[in-house]
């Protein structure tokens, strides 16, 4: 590569050297944030490069390239980063490079659907933006962190630019080690964060993409031109909530509703991908959920804990809770549809919008959480695929059909709420075995704690104590 290539300032030769002296400082492990956009390649590439000149016997410190997975990828790029990442490893291991690639994932009981229609969390909005931190944030922290136990510190490297706003800028400057050109991340201190491309603008990043190959045998053309159509709106590598990742002008997710229109999507839709019209579809209904003459619609007057929260605008206007369970069966069953749609008319066999162990989750909590004792998803799955659903044979279903009707009756001779008795046998099962159930006392308290009175009992008290 001819040093003749300035970017941002410095040659590439200056970049390297940089970049090596670093690298052979210490012995604390490196991580690389990799999103797979152009960012996040060039710092890839840039080290991968740097380190490659070094002698064999100098290449003892790992580089982990850690990615994030949501489950909830664009279809696109999820290929495009999977080969990408295949790539990596087949390159690290012929050049005898220190690299290893780490594909992330969140827990089974944090992913987008297990949240969404398990728990009834709404779709996100910029108020409240709670994915990032569940499948982003997360899964990268219990990465980092695992590092850090094992050596006091870590060193992670990260795609960030001065350029992307002035926010992030004062946030790189803010945080510098002086006489540095590393930093202590803003909330971690046992991080130190090094950003090679602070200073790049967008035309260094492509200068250098474009006029370097791979060196592990991608192509940075097709990068180029997957941002020139739309298929790919970068998606920045997140380890807290002050990164700015997806929403805006930027995409990740399929499903992201802090945009009205996901254009990867409808830009591939309109390239002759029809089969992810579905997607398109499903993404559209949860953005709906989140316009405030629907609320009331699809979700619950109460919170989840089973309280009342009424807006601060001085009204008697409530501040919704999660998904109603009806509205939940409802948006799971258009998905197992869509996914039945893709596998039989697509033949796409690789690509699940929901996995088998999100739908056991979402069970569980389903009967756990929201009073499902008739045991629905089960149901629901085999209406549209035509066979049972593979449950592990200990797995607790809900009553009989006999026991629901006694419950009922209970419910009506009583009028206790449905749902508050199977609350109550709930906790019971799970006190069941326990050698002390000192604690089956706090729960049954909590349980009768929760609002139990309908939405216009609670607005008719509300107004009379508001009048006298």
């Amino acid at each position: 590569m001819e040093d003749k290539l300035i970017l941002a300032g410095k040659s590439i030769t200056e970049k390297f050297k940089e970049i090596q002296e670093l690298y052979l400082k210490d012995s604390l492990p490196w991580v690389i944030g990799f999103s797979g956009g152009k960012d996040s390649t060039t710092i890839l590439q840039l080290i991968w490069e740097a380190v490659q000149q070094l002698p064999k016997e100098k290449r003892q410190k790992i580089i982990y390239v850690i990615s994030t997975d949501t489950l909830v990828e664009s279809p696109i790029l999820y290929k495009y980063i999977t080969r990408v990442h295949e790539d990596l490893r087949k390159a690290a291991k012929k050049d005898s490079m220190p690299f290893e690639i780490i594909n992330l994932k969140p827990k089974t009981t944090d992913t987008f659907w297990v949240n969404i229609i398990g728990r009834g969390y709404p779709a996100p909005t910029k108020m409240f933006r709670w994915c990032t931190n569940r499948l982003k944030i997360k899964p990268s922290d219990r990465f980092i962190f695992d590092k850090v136990s094992q050596f006091g510190e870590a060193f992670l490297v990260l795609g960030l630019r001065k350029e992307e706003s002035a926010t992030r800028a004062q946030s790189i400057k803010s945080h510098k080690i002086e006489n540095s050109t590393l930093s202590r991340h803003a909330e971690y201190p046992q991080i130190i964060v090094y950003t090679p491309i602070e200073d790049f603008k967008t035309e260094d990043i492509w200068k250098y993409l474009l006029s370097n190959k791979s060196p592990w045998g991608s192509d940075n053309g097709e990068l180029f031109q997957m941002y020139t159509d739309g298929s790919f709106s970068e998606c920045a590598f997140a380890i807290d909530t002050s990164t700015k990742t997806c929403g805006g002008t930027r995409f990740g997710c399929w499903t992201c509703t802090l945009v009205s229109v996901d254009k990867i999507t409808e830009n591939q839709i309109a390239l002759g991908q029809e089969w992810m019209k579905s997607l398109s579809e499903i993404r559209k209904l949860l953005y709906e959920t989140t316009l405030p003459e629907n609320k009331a619609k699809v979700r619950e007057f109460k919170g989840r804990l089973g309280n009342i929260r009424f807006k601060s605008n001085g009204t008697d206007e409530i501040s919704r809770g999660p998904y109603t369970f009806a509205f939940s069966k409802e948006l799971l069953a258009k998905i197992l549809t869509a996914q039945k749609e893709i596998e039989n008319k697509y033949n796409i066999k690789d690509f699940k919008i929901i996995r088998p162990e999100e739908l056991l989750e979402i069970r569980k909590i389903w009967i756990s959480e929201r009073g499902d004792w008739a045991d629905s998803l089960p149901i629901i799955y085999h209406n549209i695929f035509g066979e049972p659903l593979d449950i592990p044979t200990d797995d607790l279903g809900g009553l009989g059909g006999l026991d629901r009707e006694a419950l009922s009756k209970i419910s009506q001779d009583t009028q206790a709420p449905y749902q508050l008795l199977t609350k109550l046998i709930e906790a019971e099962y799970q006190s069941q075995g326990m050698k002390r159930r000192a604690s089956i006392y706090s729960k049954i308290d909590r349980i009768l704690g929760e609002e139990w009175r309908s939405e216009e009992e609670v607005i008719s008290e509300r107004k009379k104590r508001s009048s006298k």
